[in-house]
């Protein structure tokens, strides 16, 4: 049995919030006046004391957990869980405020679009920078060298300051100067999805090969196929909290159920918004105008998905989409886009409805959806395993469906 390499005990992290009363918009000489206000107050009255607002906030509470020598585990949580404060803790970036860490071996992060790269050097400088900072010397490096360029695919680049580097080209070369340097523990957060698909799967592929190697991967990510494809154990944290660690199925299938949006005291859902830029926003998904309490609908019934919506700045040429996900595995099982009908939406109100309606084609089981709306290419939201429901098992031409082999149902003609 194979040692701990990361032994985490009692780990928590505090931060202070200030809360700053706001009055409106001050112009320039009501801030100096306010200012020369407050000077001879604090002068006339030495011993007053200013009162201020904060607040105790607990990003991580009382974490205990283990990670033995090539584990490959995902961690895995709705956003404001505590993953990314818990990766910059294991990164050595931030202090833990109680607990501690035991770590063995070197570690290599990929957190953010622009760590550990000096955006003044070029590509070739950063890969020398990055194996020093990891304690590799020049020769080390040099052998890696021909590997990390190949697998980055940016050899046209190479002396470029990374500053003039895409996104994509950063992650590509950034996850291919940590995963080729060879540290005994590899930390990557959700930042591979700014990469493209075959990158993403090439990426996967070289954690899945360090893991065999006896390396320890540390995953992060939104994609439970991901996780389910990638990793061997899974953590699942909840408001700081470590609510449950296992095999990856049984921790996605934890996170699934609990992660579906719910009503709130003012009566609107606490949907789970991934990405975008906000400038429209999904308040509201009703299935077959249900937005409480199991939906249930059978094979080849109609379906009514209603996606109200909300604006926040004036936008327009609207494109939405819905994703079907397996509940058991967070899989994408199908999936429906406006864009593939050449019709956009120009919103006319503050608060509108769009309505998807199909004849359901999915085999009885359990399904959740994500839903999120686009502009010419660029997420404007997305809300991440919002709403449930059960296909339920059906007779069709006197035959049942609920032992078929598959997911989706269609009919072919058959012929001689």
């Amino acid at each position: 049995m194979s040692n701990p390499v990361i032994k985490v005990e009692n780990l928590g992290k505090k931060y202070i919030i200030c809360h700053q009363d706001t009055a409106g918009y001050s112009t320039l000489r009501d801030t100096i006046v306010n200012g020369t206000r407050s000077m001879a107050h604090a002068i006339t009255n030495p011993k007053s004391v200013r009162k201020t607002n904060t607040e105790e906030f607990w990003a991580l509470k009382n974490l205990n957990f283990e990670i033995k020598q090539g584990d490959r585990l995902g961690i895995i949580g709705r956003n404001g869980a505590g993953k990314s404060t818990l990766l910059k803790i294991l990164s050595r970036i931030t202090e833990p405020t109680t607990g501690r860490i035991k770590l063995k071996g070197r570690i290599a992060s990929l957190l953010e679009v622009g760590t550990g790269f000096h955006p003044e050097l070029s590509g070739r400088e950063n890969i020398f920078l990055n194996g020093a900072i990891l304690g590799m010397s020049k020769i080390e490096i040099k052998q890696k060298f021909d590997e990390i360029v190949d697998f980055s695919e940016v050899e046209k680049f190479l002396d470029t300051p990374v500053k003039r580097y895409s996104s994509g080209m950063y992650v590509r070369l950034a996850f291919a100067v940590a995963a080729h340097l060879e540290p005994e523990i590899l930390i990557v957060d959700e930042v591979l999805a700014v990469g493209d698909t075959a990158f993403q799967q090439k990426c996967l592929g070289k954690m899945q090969e360090v893991g065999r190697n006896g390396r320890t991967v540390i995953f992060v990510s939104h994609n439970m196929a991901t996780v389910k494809q990638l990793c061997n154990k899974a953590c699942l944290l909840a408001n700081g909290t470590l609510v449950g660690q296992g095999t990856p199925a049984a921790m996605i299938a934890s996170y699934m159920e609990n992660t579906l949006g719910r009503a709130t005291d003012d009566d609107k859902k606490n949907y789970q918004h991934i990405k975008g830029d906000r400038r429209a926003e999904i308040e509201l998904i009703t299935i077959n105008d249900r937005d409480r309490g199991e939906v249930i609908i059978p094979i080849f019934g109609k379906v009514k998905i209603a996606l109200k919506y909300k604006i926040i700045e004036s936008i327009d040429r609207l494109e939405f989409f819905v994703l079907f996900h397996s509940l058991a595995t967070g899989e994408i099982i199908s999936s429906c886009w406006q864009k593939d009908t050449q019709e956009y939406i120009d919103p006319m109100l503050p608060v509108e409805t769009i309505n998807l309606e199909f004849i359901n084609h999915l085999l009885p089981g359990k399904y959740v959806i994500s839903a999120g709306i686009y502009k010419q290419n660029k997420c404007v939201d997305r809300v991440e395993y919002a709403e449930a429901f059960t296909v339920e098992p059906a007779f069709a031409d006197g035959q049942k469906y609920d032992r078929r082999g598959g997911k989706v149902r269609f009919q072919g003609n058959w012929y001689s």
